[in-house]
């Protein structure tokens, strides 16, 4: 693993949290939430042999400048801020959880800007009262187990990024600008993630160039199966960028 370098990213007057390690070809993970600081070091530490690694942390959230607003459209500014500022041309985009459905946006309104997207326990692009209503037993019968470095969530950016995120999936063109995206796509499910996977097999379904991969594990897959994990992660990146 390599030492990570800590570096804020300027915007205006707002100051954004980035975290910048390893070799090779770029590539970004976001993490979830909304609202949670970053808790993806381990994922990043699996591939940064291959790969130069950025994480971030969203405003609002951990580190950054709690300054609104919150919602998608300032997330998806304020990724190629970090882009622009790195003087990366084109990135892998990654993302975990919430963090899996902002880089799959982030790939549709920067399609120029991707070579390949990392969607890891994503919710898919739904707002599904059935899903919801699974979710929510599955988090009360069984729970969940979550890695040492996630800290408590800020609710206001979490309210305010599902409502703009939700906003986002209405738009009447959005299946076919997915279905139309032609980048390579590795999906993975955690088999006993409480949230049900079928709105990211949905997802993978549509795009020519994606994978979509179960690992029997829960939401935070790393901390269950790492090895399997790190095998199709590495595999991806090097696909993308053979040698």
């Amino acid at each position: 693993m390599f030492e990570e370098r800590e570096e804020f990213i300027t915007r205006g007057d707002v100051r954004i949290w980035t975290a910048i390690q390893g070799i090779g070809i770029p590539l970004i993970l976001c993490n979830g939430g909304p609202g949670c600081a970053d808790y993806l070091g381990p994922v990043a530490g699996m591939i940064d042999d291959l790969a130069q690694v950025i994480r971030f942390e969203q405003r609002g959230c951990g580190r950054s400048d709690h300054t609104l607003p919150y919602d998608l459209e300032t997330c998806l500014y304020d990724l190629e801020s970090i882009r622009k500022h790195y003087d990366i041309d084109k990135w892998i985009m990654g993302g975990h959880s919430w963090g899996a459905n902002l880089a799959l946006a982030y790939a549709l309104e920067y399609p120029d800007n991707v070579l390949g997207l990392l969607y890891i326990a994503g919710n898919g692009i739904q707002n599904d009262r059935e899903w919801s209503l699974e979710y929510h037993m599955n988090r009360t019968e069984r729970g969940e187990t979550s890695p040492p470095e996630a800290q408590s969530g800020n609710d206001e950016v979490n309210r305010l990024g599902n409502e703009s995120w939700h906003e986002y999936i209405k738009k009447p063109d959005l299946l076919k600008r997915i279905s139309e995206l032609e980048i390579p796509a590795l999906f993975i499910h955690g088999t006993a993630d409480i949230r049900p996977g079928w709105p990211g097999e949905q997802i993978a379904s549509l795009m020519p160039n994606a994978v979509y991969e179960t690992i029997d594990a829960e939401h935070f897959i790393w901390l269950f199966r790492p090895d399997e994990m790190k095998y199709l992660l590495r595999n991806f990146i090097k696909d993308i960028n053979p040698g």
